[in-house]
């Protein structure tokens, strides 16, 4: 972990890639990102392990992350992979007692600004509208939460792996002509533990979905969507 003062406070400051501030005029962005720490994490390292308390919002000026929780036996489950824009930490903000509920572990080299409980408060005082816009992340994330768990409590693998592979095309996907191109941005073992199955499970379902003309794998580390519509239809 390496720390320092934000660099980007006055040509690409953190706070614009974040939708919460995004009605904010830019003297305002570029005040809030001279008060930002800024820390950046290599590949693989913890930026909050589960269960302490935290002051602190995590915004990601670039990379990826993911947040984890794991069961008694050591097993992970990923509840969210979050990417460049996205942000964390928001519920420490509304009680101080409440303790981080997962693990944060970067999966590239990521940058992430920081902004303490008290600093989100003046901000918030002086831009209200932005509490309300925190308020609806906050039910964004619990509806992903419940479906999420109702995916695993009722939906099949198959159905699971789809879902996944729609998301990864609106988050990590790049449009080409005739179709979308996914960077992957966690490992087969990862996708596995992020729909709940086997790590051989995605490897047979991922053949058959190619077989059936719905995707195309490059690798590892690629797969590009031929149809998403066709996709869609196949979760009816």
């Amino acid at each position: 972990m390496i720390e320092h003062v934000c660099n980007h406070a006055e040509s690409d400051p953190c706070t614009k890639k974040v939708p919460i501030f995004s009605s904010l005029p830019q003297d305002e962005f570029v005040k809030i990102a001279n008060i930002i720490r800024h820390v950046h994490y290599q590949k693989g390292q913890m930026l909050i392990p589960e269960g302490i308390k935290s002051d602190t919002l995590y915004i990601i000026h670039q990379g990826k992350v993911k947040l984890s929780k794991f069961t008694v036996d050591g097993k992970e489950l990923i509840l969210y992979i979050m990417t460049t824009g996205d942000f964390f930490g928001e519920l420490n903000l509304f009680n101080d007692d409440e303790v981080n509920n997962f693990s944060v572990f970067a999966i590239e080299d990521t940058e992430i600004c920081q902004l303490t409980k008290a600093d989100i408060d003046l901000i918030m005082l002086e831009n209200p509208e932005i509490s309300l816009k925190l308020l609806k992340a906050l039910t964004k994330r619990l509806a992903h939460t419940e479906n999420l768990a109702q995916n695993l409590a009722t939906k099949d693998p198959e159905i699971r792996i789809v879902s996944m592979i729609l998301e990864f095309c609106q988050k990590f996907g790049t449009k080409m002509n005739e179709g979308t191109l996914i960077h992957l941005p966690i490992t087969r073992e990862e996708i596995a533990s992020y729909v709940g199955v086997t790590r051989e499970t995605i490897s047979r379902k991922f053949s058959k979905f190619e077989d059936l003309g719905l995707i195309a794998i490059a690798g590892t580390k690629q797969i590009f969507v031929k149809d998403q519509f066709a996709l869609k239809a196949y979760l009816e």
